[in-house]
């Protein structure tokens, strides 16, 4: 990764999933990456998206070990909620289902930049890229349904908006985007791509970090595409 300071440490929240994983080998792999960490409900410290105090202490442990944190990729998210698959019309709207989808897509990844964002140098670039979804654009709805699932991956793209100018001003070299990872063969993408194509988890990580590599502080608080191709709110 050639936009980075020589020997940056990344940090991956959601590393023990499909994507999450994949992302967490490429930037190991990465030369220039001198330090990666990896973040889930599996490891130490464990980090549970839905319990602040938990973020919290997560923060407070990769602050005491490392400092400063140059990338961060928030890999988490969820599509299915508890055994309950996307809604295809208003009237399978649950309740319920619908604010565990906003705790897991929009208020969980708040939560992140809430604390995660403190960790972001001032001096240099620095990237805290989230995963969102074509799904979620506004603009970009034409076939309708998953009502739940696109209304939370539209709340979060107006946090990433919103937290990017915020961030902005103390740390003018920031990076603040939320990311389309394409249809990913994991639990969450396999057997739901229709007519797009499906990437596996390794190829959709190195497209991530390929873009996120050529992404400038003019481009934050944008939406883009695992090709690097701006999407419309």
């Amino acid at each position: 990764m050639q936009s980075f300071s020589s020997g940056f440490t990344a940090l991956v929240i959601g590393s023990t999933g499909g994507i999450g994983a994949e992302l967490v080998s490429v930037l190991r792999g990465t030369p220039d990456c001198a330090e990666v960490i990896g973040l889930s409900r599996r490891t130490s410290p464990a980090l549970e998206l839905t319990d602040e105090t938990s973020i919290h202490a997560a923060m407070e442990a990769v602050k005491e070990r490392y400092g400063q944190v140059d990338l961060i990729i928030d890999a988490t998210g969820a599509l299915d909620i508890e055994g309950h698959g996307p809604e295809k019309t208003i009237r399978a709207i649950d309740p319920v289902v619908m604010a565990r989808q906003f705790a897991v897509n929009a208020i969980g990844p708040a939560l992140l930049f809430k604390h995660f964002s403190t960790l972001s140098p001032r001096d240099r670039k620095s990237v805290f890229a989230t995963l969102s979804a074509r799904v979620g654009s506004i603009g970009d709805n034409r076939l309708g349904g998953w009502i739940s699932y696109r209304a939370s991956k539209a709340a979060l793209n107006q946090i990433v908006r919103t937290s990017a100018i915020e961030i902005a001003r103390t740390r003018p070299h920031s990076v603040v985007v939320a990311m389309h990872p394409g249809t990913v063969d994991t639990a969450l993408g396999a057997g739901r791509n229709g007519n797009h194509q499906l990437f596996s988890p390794a190829e959709a990580a190195e497209k991530i970090v390929s873009v996120i590599d050529r992404l400038t502080p003019a481009e934050t608080g944008g939406f883009f595409a695992y090709d690097g191709a701006a999407i419309e709110w």
